[in-house]
């Protein structure tokens, strides 16, 4: 596997935030049925979704759970010129009520409205569990991939304590990593996602994920990074913004 062809994918994955869910149509026998859908990674670094019981993509799933989901770089011109991932899984439904207040709490924080229609309309959380993985990085660039996702160190209390301290106390901070990524300004940005190699802010209804410089194995360590990033005068050259 390559390693570097790895890294890429997962931070395609990482940086958008919406696929194209592929399910076997159970109305349609035989034939693939496509819709977009919303994401974020739980925990394990696996895409989560959320979606309506009456979807047909849900009684699809109900059927088969053997799927696909396809990402691809966001505003490209030549869409073949760019990265995109399709991943290979297993749609798993989440039924125990501890992993599924988790799941709530972190797609929350990234789809705020979701929260309106979540039990009110019975909507459910998945995960899609990866089996494999066909990472395109542009022309001839072209891998399966047997491993991209990456677990989440701070998953839990930890994620929610560094989040909720930097959203009240480091406002200036987070302004200026929106100007050095040159990010949209249209509306107060927030920390929503820390992982081990960067981090998530909600800018409106728009999610970006902005690479650390260097890979962080501790909340020290992301606090350091952090605090450099707010010194900096432009992005790191080893941890450009990805947006």
């Amino acid at each position: 596997m390559s390693v570097k062809a790895g890294k890429h994918a997962r931070e395609l994955l990482l940086k958008e935030y919406r696929g194209v869910l592929s399910t076997h149509s159970k109305a349609m026998p035989g034939f693939p049925f496509g819709s977009v859908v919303p994401y974020c990674l739980d925990a394990q670094g696996w895409p989560l979704i959320l979606i309506s019981r009456i979807a047909q993509h849900t009684h699809n799933l109900k059927q088969d759970g053997k799927c696909s989901l396809l990402v691809g770089e966001r505003g490209a011109e030549d869409v073949q010129a760019v990265g995109r991932l399709t991943l290979l899984a297993h749609a798993r439904q989440l039924h125990d009520e501890a992993q599924i207040d988790a799941a709530a709490a972190r797609y929350y924080r990234y789809f705020p409205d979701s929260q309106n229609y979540h039990r009110v309309h019975d909507f459910d959380f998945w995960h899609l569990e990866p089996v494999r993985w066909r990472y395109i990085g542009g022309f001839g660039a072209i891998h399966w991939l047997d491993q991209v996702a990456l677990a989440n160190p701070f998953a839990g209390d930890s994620e929610v304590d560094m989040l909720a301290h930097m959203n009240r106390d480091h406002a200036a901070a987070i302004g200026h990593y929106v100007e050095l990524a040159r990010l949209p300004q249209h509306a107060p940005a927030e920390l929503v996602g820390i992982d081990s190699e960067g981090f998530h802010l909600r800018i409106g209804q728009g999610l970006h994920w902005l690479r650390f410089p260097t890979s962080c194995n501790s909340p020290l360590e992301v606090r350091q990074a952090l605090v450099a990033l707010a010194r900096a005068e432009v992005w790191p050259t080893d941890g450009q913004a990805s947006a």
